[in-house]
């Protein structure tokens, strides 16, 4: 946008049009309330001479003692006390007033009815008695009070009213000048009279309502024709009344009949008439009173001025009762003492400081006051330029309201808040629309004031940051410190400015504020990134464009809206003046990062910063310096997407370039530190911080896709870059960087792995070394220790991810060379029991009651197998034997196919003979062995594990020629305990093989009957009924055994080996007769 021609405004000032009475801003000065000495004598002499000549008792709030008043006129007119001494002899020489009492009769409630109709015809009397004391609470007083006003005051001195015809509350609302010449014996009398016209006897019976009517006619009767009826008085004595009287006086009776006469409404004034001093003789009564109220109110101003406190528009007694008297004994009426108060403030308020709240009691007076008849001309004319002067006024505090109303005074916005209300309330008076009907409305006044001011402060705050020297790099700054104050001055018109101004006018300031400005900024911001643009961009340049961007930013995202303006702003686009600024700020950003981490890195002592926080300073360091870039790319936020696409990108390869080159500087500086150093354990601390850096460098990595807004991005370039775009650049860089780093820490946590393998190698290699003697607990106690004290040191030295990594490393090798030692310990069971006690402990140690690594990391596939390889090889031969008798009953239990053929037995034990008998039925379809197609099966009985029974020796059936369903129905006894029979394992191996006379027999199969389930054995009963128990027969396993293998490996137990060759032959026999398919 080309803001080369600028903008209506953009210049400084321009007329206050508008304003009433056709008044320039170039005019408006403020009234001066200062008097010459001439008429503050004058006046001086008025004041003294309204003190001296008080009538009346004072008001409850008002001060008493005349020397206070005499003494507080001195210092409000600043008078020397010779001159005021001087000046009160003068007064005090001059003639006295004529002293008057303006009394009016306002109405009377509840009189008397004295016609026949019930009411009365009422008038008053009234007048002052001069020269007689009336005392209160004496007889004699008591008829005086109660002399009628016609006997005691003469006639010319008297007055009367209108008559108010039949009413019991009449209202006359009449007003009387009385002169009195001393106070102190001058008393007030009224006398209120029914008027009686002469009626002929027929009208007052035309009138008669009730039998007191009719009393009233005979009483008349009696009378002399045309005499009124009396209906009572007041008496009041003229010392007893204050300057203003308004209140209700009961009517008194002359006799005791009728007490209750009623009640007349009074309003009484003192007052002066011909007042000797020169301004009452030469000038209005208002405009004395003028002057005065405002030369006390100056007064008041500066004395609080000079006691540091505002005034708060409250006048002091002594001034308060001053002016009371003045206005009263002037008699001033309330409209002009308001209309005064008025002029006098509105003067005093544009040269003096004080609330303008002030003004709004006077405009509320006149305002329901308001007559404009009342007025002079001359009146009327100082009226209308009060209103005029004070609106000018007004609005050109409006125009400052920045400077005139600080934010930094406390009280400002009530202060600019209550100047509104007073335009506002001035604006809104009859007497303003009346006498100024030509002028603007207010809220456009206020609105162009606004607008103006804000243009000016522009200004003016433009050549405050006017650069001392010139240059390009000192423009740029006094730019910034202008866009900034602006942005500032928004703020405050946002957020306490606007709400005063929309609250009372209903004006927008805020967004008034805003256009106005962002014009004005928009035009030197263009020119000077124009000029900027023809010349290299230096790093301090480049600087100084990056914060005037990021501030104009600042000021784009206070705007309104489009709804609050028309059109487009001059700010819009703005981010194209700053693009070749973009190359200086990437690389500005990459060098100061790469300067600080190289300092951080090169001041680092590889010590853990607490044992809370076990990385460096410079893995701080670098946070810190990456929470900066991501800072600035926030701060950026370049508005087109394909180019914010471009710029995150660079930020993301700078950054990770960032974290590899600290990955050198950081292992470089551990070599530094750790060359020439002998204690391995201060090298090997340095490395567990090195890697702990690592860590937490990785951790700040896989931050950058919520500190870049990587998300917010994607969809803003969503419809011009294509998904895998995104995933080969940004995500493709971080996801190098993370592997990278994760490489580097697992190679140091593999360098810290090793340390610790020699001694885990070496402290299992002499756990099998160890005497027989030595039990297996207290055998891998050395190991224990070795372990408990390097992991305690290493999980103190690193971080929790790092530590998991070197006990998954440290558990893998464990497990590999606890694998070695079984598999060269196969034949011996008690390095065996050993390695099973060391797996157990260090399982135990590597899980570390769930701080170190979790169940699934630990039950490895090969540690499984290896519990189970250990499990086996620390078992003795015999318990290894009882096992695989348990593992062939397992077998026989889960064999449901007879394809070898079955046999039936019935089998039980009798407790008291200590007897197991055994029937066996019958075998059925066995497999035909010999050539002939058929077999001579019989079936061999042992109880096994044959340890367990070493007294019984194996029984034989009868064998049956060629027969594959024999029926052998035999028994057989064996002698034996319960105890041994109820082990696990014992069992009754039923073998049915065909007999060859010439060779070896061969096997058909084998069964196994577990003894625990023999009847007898399971229950303390004998057994009755006992059923048929059918057994298919079964092969051993051809594969061969791991138990069989592991005892055939026990070269030096006969018992072993022995069992071990009658397997190995069952299980030959057994691979030499693989059952027939479909059988």
């Amino acid at each position: 946008m080309d803001l080369s021609h600028g903008r209506p405004g953009d210049e400084e000032g321009g007329p206050g049009a508008g304003l009433p009475g056709g008044l320039l801003w170039e005019q408006l000065e403020p009234p001066s309330h200062h008097l010459s000495p001439e008429e503050r004598a004058l006046l001086y002499e008025e004041a003294l001479y309204t003190v001296l000549h008080r009538l009346g008792q004072p008001e409850p709030s008002h001060v008493r003692e005349a020397s206070e008043l005499l003494q507080y006129l001195q210092e409000a007119f600043h008078m020397e006390p010779e001159e005021h001494q001087q000046m009160l002899q003068q007064v005090q020489k001059l003639e006295k007033p004529i002293f008057c009492l303006k009394a009016t009769v306002k109405q009377a409630k509840g009189i008397l009815g004295k016609d026949v109709s019930g009411f009365s015809d009422p008038y008053c009397l009234l007048g002052i008695e001069q020269g007689v004391g009336v005392q209160g609470g004496s007889p004699g007083s008591r008829h005086r009070q109660k002399a009628v006003v016609r006997h005691t005051i003469p006639e010319e001195q008297t007055h009367r009213t209108q008559v108010i015809t039949q009413t019991l509350n009449p209202v006359w609302e009449e007003t009387f000048i009385l002169e009195f010449e001393d106070i102190s014996n001058s008393s007030f009398h009224l006398d209120m009279w029914d008027m009686d016209t002469v009626e002929s006897v027929r009208q007052k019976l035309g009138e008669l309502t009730d039998l007191h009517g009719l009393r009233r006619i005979f009483k008349e009767a009696r009378k002399d024709k045309g005499q009124d009826d009396f209906l009572g008085n007041v008496v009041v004595r003229l010392q007893d009344l204050r300057c203003r009287e308004d209140q209700w006086y009961p009517l008194e009776p002359c006799t005791e009949t009728y007490p209750d006469r009623g009640q007349c409404h009074l309003q009484f004034q003192l007052i002066h008439k011909r007042r000797a001093p020169a301004a009452s003789r030469s000038q209005p009564s208002y405009m004395v009173h003028l002057h005065l109220l405002q030369q006390l109110v100056s007064h008041e101003v500066t004395r609080h001025q000079a006691g540091s406190t505002s005034w708060d528009g409250s006048l002091s007694p002594q001034a308060a009762t001053i002016l009371f008297l003045h206005a009263t004994q002037k008699d001033l009426s309330d409209f002009h003492q308001s209309l005064a108060q008025w002029v006098a403030y509105s003067r005093l308020y544009q040269s003096l400081e004080f609330p303008s709240s002030c003004l709004l009691h006077p405009i509320t007076s006149i305002e329901y006051q308001w007559i404009q008849g009342r007025l002079k001309g001359e009146q009327l004319e100082e009226l209308t330029a009060s209103f005029s002067k004070l609106l000018a006024y007004g609005l050109s505090l409006l125009r400052q309201f920045r400077s005139v109303f600080p934010l930094s005074v406390p009280d400002s916005p009530a202060r600019l808040q209550s100047l509104l209300r007073v335009l506002v309330q001035m604006c809104k008076m009859k007497a303003f629309r009346e006498l100024c009907p030509d002028s603007t409305p207010l809220p456009r006044l206020v609105t162009e004031t606004l607008r103006t001011g804000t243009v000016q402060w522009f200004h003016l705050k433009q050549q405050h940051h006017q650069p001392m020297v010139p240059g390009m790099l000192e423009a740029g700054r006094a730019l910034l410190s202008l866009v900034q104050d602006i942005i500032g001055d928004l703020h405050q018109c946002q957020h306490t400015w606007n709400k005063i101004f929309q609250n009372t006018l209903k004006i927008d300031l805020f967004s008034m504020a805003f256009l106005e400005l962002q014009w004005l900024v928009a035009k030197r911001v263009q020119d000077h990134t124009a000029a900027v643009a023809g010349s290299p961009v230096s790093p301090e340049m480049g600087e100084s464009l990056f914060q005037l961007y990021v501030s104009v930013k600042q000021l784009c995202q206070l705007d309104p809206g489009p709804t609050e303006r028309d059109g487009v702003l001059a700010l819009d686009g703005f981010h194209r003046w700053f693009q070749p600024a973009i190359p200086s700020w990437l690389q500005k950003t990459y060098s100061v990062a790469l300067a600080r981490v190289q300092r951080a890195v090169q001041m680092d002592e590889l010590v853990p910063l607490s044992e809370l926080t076990k990385h460096s300073t410079s893995a701080v360091d670098l946070s810190t310096c990456f929470a900066q870039i991501s800072h600035t790319a926030r701060q950026l936020d370049w508005p087109d997407p394909e180019e914010a696409f471009m710029i995150t990108v660079k930020f993301v390869e700078d950054t990770c370039r960032l974290a590899l080159v600290y990955c050198s500087l950081i292992k470089a500086r551990a070599q530094e530190l750790s060359a020439g150093q002998k204690d391995q354990g201060q090298a090997a601390n340095m490395l567990c911080v090195v890697v702990n850096d690592m860590e937490q460098l990785r951790l700040v990595i896989g931050k950058l896709p919520t500190q870049l807004a990587w998300e917010a991005l994607e969809q803003r370039v969503g419809a011009v870059l294509e998904q895998r775009q995104l995933q080969n650049t940004l995500h493709a860089q971080l996801q190098g960087a993370l592997a990278g780093l994760g490489h580097e820490i697992r190679t140091g946590v593999r360098t810290l792995a090793k340390q610790l393998e020699v001694g885990i190698a070496k402290h299992i290699q002499k756990l099998v070394g160890l005497k027989e003697s030595v039990l297996p607990e207290d055998a891998i106690l050395p190991l224990m220790k070795f372990l408990e004290v390097k992991l305690c040191y290493l999980n103190t030295n690193l971080v929790q991810e790092n530590f998991s990594s070197l006990l998954t490393l440290l558990w893998t090798y464990t497990l590999t060379l606890l694998m070695e030692g079984a598999a060269s310990q196969r034949s011996c069971p008690l390095a065996s029991s050993r390695l099973k006690t060391a797996l157990q402990n260090l399982e135990i140690c590597f899980y570390a009651e769930g701080c170190g690594l979790p169940p699934a990391a630990l039950h490895t596939n090969t540690f499984q197998a290896l519990q189970r390889d250990l499990e086996l090889q620390a078992t003795s031969s015999r318990e290894l034997i009882q096992k695989y008798f348990c593992s062939r009953i397992q077998q026989q239990a889960e064999t449901a196919s007879e394809e070898l053929g079955a046999v039936t037995v019935k089998a039980s034990y009798r407790t008291s003979e200590q007897k197991l008998r055994v029937e066996l039925l019958s075998a059925s379809s066995l497999l035909p062995l010999d050539s002939n197609g058929s077999s001579d099966p019989f079936v061999q009985l042992t109880l096994e594990p044959r340890h367990e029974f070493p007294e019984l020796a194996p029984r034989e059936t009868q064998k049956h020629k060629k027969d594959l369903h024999p029926l052998f129905d035999e028994t057989f006894e064996f002698l034996v305990p319960a105890e041994p029979c109820q082990k696990d394992g014992a069992c009754l191996l039923l073998t049915v093989l065909d007999h060859d006379t010439l060779g070896a027999d061969d096997l058909e199969g084998e069964a196994f009957l577990p003894l625990r389930s023999v009847p007898g054995l399971t229950g303390p009963e004998e057994p009755g009924e006992v059923p048929q128990t059918r057994l298919p027969l079964t092969y051993p396993a051809l594969n061969g055994d791991p138990i069989l293998q592991l005892l055939e490996s026990r070269k030096g137990d006969r018992e072993a080996q022995a069992f071990v060759r009658l397997r190995r032959q069952r299980a030959k026999q057994a691979s030499q007769h693989a059952p027939r398919p479909g059988r």
